[in-house]
């Protein structure tokens, strides 16, 4: 069914509406139709100068413009962070499936997130294809550069590897990653497989939406290495 000038111009007016109190905060939202199916989930670092750009229709494709004249609600959930945002956008597309969401139906396709367990001290790497590696998926994401920069704070956060097997297994010393807090090095024993676990266990959580319980958790940790006077690790964990 070809939408009229008239049906978009309506849609435009009613996604306007939202900006009025939305916030600037990263967050998801998603485009709605009358039988309240989900038409499009999205991604934003900015929520309302993204939705902002959904009230000008005039700037966007026919698709675009077709799926505003079909949106009659939208709904928004506020994350902690633009990886909070990309990482719930990714797993909502993929249990929704909406039909405006074209680039991400293909799972094999599109960039995943994989902490590969196939060796006793999991790596964290970027992964297309189908799920034969031992290990937890994560997405599928909308561009790899959307991986790139979930991969950048999740290690930031975790210190998870990210190096290659043969790379581990010819390491004698820390690499440059262990000594910009990127890495927990577990290639030459600067922690123990008991405490890379938790660090793994940790990731998870994150993953699937438990962000403000490992956020509480790392505070707590941090607290308990101050009252230690292990002030470098508090530092660490405040980072």
């Amino acid at each position: 069914m070809v939408a009229s000038q008239t049906s978009i111009e309506k849609g435009a007016k009613l996604i306007k509406k939202y900006t009025t109190d939305l916030t600037t905060r990263p967050g998801v939202y998603k485009m709605i139709d009358l039988n309240e199916k989900i038409l499009y989930i999205g991604k934003a670092k900015n929520l309302v100068k993204r939705v902002k750009s959904y009230t000008n229709p005039n700037k966007h494709s026919y698709r675009i413009k077709k799926m505003i004249s079909e949106t009659k609600s939208m709904q928004f959930t506020i994350t902690n962070s633009e990886a909070e945002a990309l990482l719930l956008e990714a797993n909502l597309i993929k249990k929704n499936k909406p039909r405006y969401n074209i680039a991400m139906r293909d799972d094999k396709s599109f960039p995943k997130i994989l902490v590969n367990k196939e060796h006793e001290f999991p790596r964290l790497m970027k992964y297309r294809g189908d799920n034969k590696i031992q290990g937890e998926y994560y997405g599928p994401f909308a561009s790899a550069g959307a991986v790139n920069r979930t991969i950048d704070t999740l290690q930031k956060a975790f210190l998870i590897r990210t190096c290659s097997d043969s790379v581990y297994m010819n390491r004698s010393r820390p690499c440059l990653l262990h000594q910009i807090n990127r890495c927990s090095a577990p290639c030459t024993g600067e922690i123990s497989k008991k405490n890379y676990d938790i660090l793994i266990k940790d990731l998870d959580g994150f993953m699937n939406g438990k962000g403000n319980y490992i956020k509480d958790k790392i505070f707590l940790d941090m607290e308990k290495q101050s009252k230690s006077f292990n002030y470098e690790n508090a530092a660490i964990l405040r980072d």
